[in-house]
């Protein structure tokens, strides 16, 4: 698990960094350092934020044109936030299905550890009339729609799906077809989601 020490990285409720000054690996390089040890040795090895080199997650669905055309096609117009680590690979999954609604990233690069801050700093000028929040986003309904409200436009906040990949953590006791069947079924809920509350 790659070492966690700002705000981005997932620091929150206040906590400051944990060893001032110290570098810690971007997410490209920590996912190429996992990599290199998955090559070099016997055993199973995958890293959290990025990635499982045996499944080929988070968002192995990606390199499964056949399972992409299985998807519920995007009919309606609804902005998606997530971490930034997560947001191209859903953009990609989303176009394949027909949106084209960019996928917006908060600075926080974990879904699930957005906070109040984390929406403050989007542009309210790229928000669609429904906006789809991450599942688990560590955040209060209400609060959040009150701050995308702010430029006068009010906008619907609906929760997505708690999942839509398994992160190393969770894909270290799985077979690849688990992953691509977690990832299937929370990407179908998500543009089930889009197509009921979307405009």
């Amino acid at each position: 698990m790659r070492f966690a020490n700002t705000m981005e990285q997932g620091l929150i409720l206040g906590n400051a960094p944990v060893l001032k000054n110290q570098r810690v690996h971007t997410v490209p390089a920590f996912r190429d350092m996992i990599s290199g040890l998955s090559n070099r040795f016997t055993l199973k090895i995958s890293g959290t934020p990025l990635w499982d080199p045996e499944i080929g997650s988070p968002f192995a669905l990606l390199n499964e044109p056949y399972l992409l055309e299985k998807l519920p096609q995007v009919t309606c117009r609804a902005s998606v936030i997530s971490g930034s680590i997560a947001a191209p690979f859903i953009q990609k999954v989303l176009q394949s299905c027909g949106s084209r609604i960019p996928v917006l990233p908060v600075p926080k690069e974990i879904a699930c550890l957005i906070t109040i801050d984390d929406i403050e700093h989007l542009d309210l000028s790229h928000l669609e009339e429904t906006v789809v929040i991450p599942g688990r986003a560590f955040v209060h309904d209400k609060e959040v729609s009150e701050i995308l409200s702010r430029d006068g436009i009010e906008r619907q906040v609906i929760r997505g799906p708690d999942l839509l990949t398994a992160d190393a953590e969770t894909s270290m006791g799985m077979t690849r077809n688990q992953v691509l069947e977690i990832e299937m079924n929370g990407f179908a809920e998500l543009i089930r989601t889009i197509n009921r509350y979307g405009k």
